[in-house]
């Protein structure tokens, strides 16, 4: 199991969309942990660490930059 630590920054067109439940319906195989979050009525970001095979991180990262989610790696 392979483990990324990411901070996801939310457009405000996406602060009020449920993104990271979506994340976890669309890979079951993918396990994510809130670290820390600020979030208000017009931005937000989280890090969060996500834990799976490494071509599950790696899609789930393609997802949320598909969704206009910016994604910064930081680090394992």
């Amino acid at each position: 199991m392979t483990e990324q630590v990411v901070r996801l920054i939310y457009p405000p067109s996406a602060v009020n969309t449920p993104i990271v439940n979506q994340l976890i319906r669309n890979f079951g195989d993918l396990s994510v942990n809130i670290l820390r979050a600020e979030v208000n009525p017009t931005e937000g970001w989280l890090e969060v660490q996500l834990m799976g095979s490494a071509p599950v991180i790696e899609s789930s990262i393609d997802w949320l930059r598909s969704q206009g989610v910016e994604v910064q790696v930081l680090g394992a």
